[in-house]
């Protein structure tokens, strides 16, 4: 219970003068924010309000309308790609950008090209929810250079296979410092056929900034399926599954665009990286502050692990995981079959 103190009558006319002004005070009252919805459809016009009954048909002009808090609805069907959203989101007001069923929005290449990047997201505090991204001719599929923002939950795959391999890159999905981002989530995506077989400069998930990576399956990716690389630092990469890559996870630093490096405090935790060529991979400029802990590594044709002088993983499996439905080609079912050694195999979470 509080208790509230009652001054003496005395003190209580000699202070006040001294009250009444801060009784006087303006109150400063945050205003709440109220979400807009839009809606996107393939039978909508760009003309309409974007209201569930008229709805927009493009994302683009969805995004010239969107304001902090707004909900973007996409509705199933396809759109161009060649996004580019530039609007900022508030920490408390978030943008959304949402398939309204997962992965039945698809974004595909229009018939004249106009970009390499299927989603080019260069805002802050935005979400990226539930789409397929489909198209070989892109070198990135979603792209993401402000803070803060979570690409969640989305299909991406076939992307960078219809292009040469050049070092300008590519990837599945990228979260990128270059233009000051600092800090992304890439959560619960699955990204599988990136970049034309034998290219080292294509990734499946790119990133150069701190950022947590999580419960992400990736598979048959020209280079890496999970690539660190300039400004990445304090990067948590966990629960995921990579397979049928070249390289599974490669935590490394270098090239940097803001910092001086190292790549440190990075933590690889809980994750399958199995019958890739090259398993976890230290390159360039790390620090002695990663850590690897309780990852199942096994079948990888050039070895398992490849950390820099006195670094050691702690609590690995090697064996292999017990896939319900592996292949590498075709569509692979990666749930874990009973009796899988990476099935309560981690004693500790990040």
């Amino acid at each position: 219970m509080r208790f509230i103190a009652i001054a003496p009558i005395a003190c209580l006319m000699t202070c006040l003068a001294a009250c009444t002004a801060k009784e006087n005070r303006a109150d400063t009252v945050k205003p709440e924010v109220v979400p807009t919805q839009l809606f996107v459809a393939p039978g909508g016009l760009d003309s309409n309000p974007g209201t569930r009954a008229a709805p927009l048909r493009t994302l683009a002009r969805a995004a010239q309308l969107v304001t902090p808090g707004t909900v973007v609805n996409v509705l199933p069907g396809a759109y161009y790609g060649g996004v580019r959203t530039a609007v900022d989101g508030r920490p408390e007001a978030r943008i959304v950008f949402r398939s309204v069923e997962r992965w039945k929005a698809r974004i595909v290449p229009p018939p004249v090209p106009n970009g390499d990047m299927a989603w080019d997201n260069r805002a802050s505090w935005v979400d990226i929810e539930g789409f397929e991204i489909d198209g070989g001719g892109w070198r990135v599929g979603i792209y993401s250079a402000g803070s803060h923002d979570r690409i969640a939950g989305n299909h991406v795959h076939h992307v960078a296979t219809a292009i040469p391999c050049t070092s300008r890159g590519g990837s599945g999905i990228g979260v990128d410092s270059y233009y000051r981002g600092a800090h992304a989530e890439v959560t619960g995506n699955s990204v599988h056929d990136i970049g034309p077989p034998g290219c080292r400069y294509v990734q499946g998930i790119y990133v150069t900034m701190p950022a947590s990576v999580r419960d992400n399956i990736v598979y048959r990716v020209a280079e890496a399926g999970i690539h660190l690389w300039h400004d990445a630092h304090d990067v948590v990469i966990a629960n995921n599954t990579v397979v049928a890559c070249h390289t599974g996870i490669l935590v490394g630093g270098g090239d940097f665009y803001h910092t001086q490096g190292p790549n440190d405090g990075t933590r690889v935790l809980n994750n399958i990286v199995f019958d890739n060529a090259r398993g976890i991979v230290e390159q360039g400029a790390t620090g002695p502050h990663n850590a690897y802990r309780d990852n199942l590594v096994s079948g990888n044709r050039g070895g398992d692990w490849r950390l820099a002088a006195g670094m050691r993983h702690t609590g690995t499996v090697t064996a292999a995981p017990r896939f319900a439905g592996y292949t590498r080609d075709g569509t692979p079912d990666l749930r874990l079959a009973p009796g899988s050694p990476a099935v309560g195999a981690s004693q500790q979470g990040p």
